[in-house]
């Protein structure tokens, strides 16, 4: 038996209304197939998939999906089924998947799939729960079959933030992991864990304190480096004829 999605409403209502932002430097760019019919290339506007998905600004050829790539490029596949294809590959899986937990997870389909932030807890809690029973393919399926993506991006849009009044763009201010993940790496790469322990280390090791040792001056003898003798203790004399070169 299936669990409904739990019910859930806005934090306000200016959440169900569309923007009347002015255009600036912050308003996002629109990548659609139509505008890459003329030209036959669509490389834009696959990496602007793959970084509204993967949040990331430069993307390894290890992680690049050929295949998704070539339908796309021969119109096999719509945009929507590219990102549906790339945001269940195994690339996804490694890179944001595993490396969080099922509220984080909604938090970051919402961002990427929808455009937009989740509206408040509750909202997280019920897609949490969806995503523990039918997986994170069954949450994709949902989110890209649902009327509000179909409304926003249909078939040959690329997703992007819709609503930017508030902050910086999602792919800058959502990494990969959160600092839960952050700290577990910490804590396995390093021996000390935290900072208590490290102190305990530090006051664990002994250091030898180095004693001084007072230095008598009294039995130490000055030798003669006066020029009137010679080491033998012949004085020493100059003939009058010596005569010297003038300088």
């Amino acid at each position: 038996m299936t669990i409904p999605l739990l019910q859930y409403k806005p934090s306000s209502q200016n959440q169900r209304v569309s923007g009347y932002e002015i255009p600036n430097e912050d308003t996002p760019t629109i990548y659609r197939t139509e505008d890459y019919v003329a030209s036959g290339e669509a490389e834009e506007l696959i990496w602007a998939a793959y970084r509204q998905l993967f949040s990331e600004h430069v993307i390894l050829e290890f992680y690049r999906l050929g295949n998704l790539e070539s339908q796309l490029k021969n119109k096999s596949i719509t945009v929507r089924e590219f990102v549906r294809g790339a945001a269940k590959s195994e690339a996804f899986q490694n890179l944001v998947i595993q490396t969080n937990s099922n509220y984080r997870l909604v938090e970051i389909g919402l961002k990427r799939l929808l455009g937009r932030a989740p509206y408040n807890k509750d909202e997280e809690i019920a897609w949490s729960i969806k995503i523990a029973t039918l997986g994170w393919n069954g949450f994709v399926d949902i989110l890209l079959d649902s009327a509000e993506y179909q409304t926003n991006f249909g078939d040959n849009i690329v997703p992007y933030q819709r609503r930017r009044y508030k902050d910086r763009p999602f792919n800058l201010v959502t990494p990969r992991y959160s600092e839960y993940w952050r700290d577990k790496l910490e804590d396995s790469r390093y021996k000390w864990g935290d900072i208590k322990n490290f102190l305990e280390l530090a006051s664990s090791i002994k250091i030898q304190q180095v004693v001084q040792k007072p230095v008598s001056t009294a039995n130490i003898q000055i030798p003669d480096t006066s020029r009137e003798t010679v080491p033998t203790g012949v004085p020493v004399s100059i003939s009058p004829s010596t005569s010297f070169p003038l300088i």
